[in-house]
């Protein structure tokens, strides 16, 4: 007789959840399909010729230390690269302060693992980034949602009266996912008062900042502390190469050691050749000639896909404006659903994510996100008019 796994599951396993945008990329993979489902930043960026180069270099000067194992913490040239990159933007750091991560996602597993007891609770927005409420959710954390941060005291408040305090505030403060919007120094000032009022740590997770194509650029929460309050994520997934899944956190050394223990159960160390090419990459100062490149090319997607919207969206859809990243948010008329868009747009063979994966209350039922980066012109401005027709024949039926 068969074995039933589910008597043999833990309780953080049997707590996790899929990733509908995984699952629906598994979906939207026919050729044909035009999908603005997935993150992906786009080819053209990957400095490949560069990148020949300095990988030969690389194994030729130090080869034999860049394919064994390495320290948990990271390569210690990049960590000191990283800390001067945020150093030059007014935070305090140290190579002490940074742990090299495979991916920002599991800076956020990690930050979750040391942090929350089973029942905790961790304050977030409505939406927020899919990837991060599925850690939460794998350590039977409870996000609690707000919609706008104005919201966040009398949650915090509410929630400690319930004897519910949480853990942590988790925040994408510059060009969320999956709304695109960005927080102005106001508003990153009132939420540090709070988690310096209730005694609570803040999550600042920073994938995109530096894909800022319009706008003032707006100080890190990081900077502005004065508590260590703040742990910092950031990753080059989205400015450099998202296969050598490369990301980072910066905390203080107490949080850092904890961290460093918790990584070591996980995998030992991040991939040690991928660190070493990478502060090469830096150490020439290839990175920051590559990112203008990229920011140049993501603007001009941006700015073609919101044309589209305007071209062909029916009227009673809305969406934003991002300064900066890859995605834009689109919300419907209250009462549509997207669950039942996706259906249809799926036989007009065009994709993206249902903005209620992103809320971890079930709600925003009614929106969607759109990646900008990825598609060219023309697929694009063909997706955005196969979407609209999708929209039209729901409102319509």
């Amino acid at each position: 007789m068969a074995i039933n796994i589910q008597n043999f599951l833990s309780s953080n396993a049997k707590n996790m959840r899929r990733s509908a945008i995984r699952d629906l990329l598994s979906v939207a993979n026919r050729p044909e399909v035009i999908s603005f489902a997935g993150g992906f930043p786009n080819a053209a960026t990957f400095p490949i010729e560069d990148l020949k180069g300095i990988m030969q270099e690389v194994l030729e000067t130090e080869g034999t230390s860049a394919l064994q194992y390495g320290p948990t913490e990271g390569n210690q040239k990049l960590r000191e690269l990283i800390a001067k990159r945020y150093s030059e933007k007014g935070c305090k750091v140290s190579a002490k302060n940074v742990l090299i991560t495979t991916s920002s996602q599991q800076a956020i597993d990690l930050t979750t693992k040391i942090f929350i007891n089973p029942g905790d609770t961790i304050v977030c927005g409505l939406p927020s980034y899919l990837g991060a409420l599925q850690a939460f959710w794998s350590y039977q954390a409870e996000p609690v949602g707000i919609k706008c941060d104005s919201d966040l005291e009398n949650t915090v408040k509410e929630l400690i009266a319930q004897g519910k305090k949480p853990k942590f505030v988790y925040a994408i403060p510059d060009f969320q996912n999956p709304s695109g919007v960005t927080m102005d120094l106001e508003q990153r000032k009132y939420v540090l008062d709070i988690v310096k009022r209730y005694d609570l740590l803040l999550l600042e997770d920073s994938p995109y900042r530096e894909l800022r194509f319009d706008g003032v650029e707006q100080p890190m929460m990081y900077s502005l502390d004065d508590d260590n309050r703040v742990i910092l994520l950031g990753t080059f997934s989205k400015t450099f190469l998202p296969g050598f899944r490369i990301g980072w956190i910066i905390a203080p050394e107490e949080i850092i050691d904890r961290l460093v223990v918790a990584k070591q159960s996980t995998d030992l160390c991040t991939p040690v050749f991928d660190q070493a090419v990478a502060a090469k990459y830096l150490e020439k100062g290839l990175f920051e000639k590559n990112l203008q490149k990229t920011i140049a090319l993501y603007r001009e997607k941006r700015d073609h896909m919101l044309a589209c919207f305007e071209k062909y969206m029916p009227e009673g859809v809305t969406w934003t404006h991002p300064e900066g990243g890859l995605f834009l948010f689109v919300k419907m008329p209250e009462g549509y659903d997207a669950r039942e868009l996706f259906d249809i747009a799926m036989k007009e063979d065009v994709a993206f994510v249902i903005g209620e994966a992103f809320h971890c209350d079930g709600s925003g039922k009614n929106t969607m996100r759109m990646n900008f980066s990825f598609m060219n012109a023309e697929r694009t401005e063909e997706g955005v008019k196969r979407l609209a027709r999708a929209i039209d024949k729901m409102i319509n039926k």
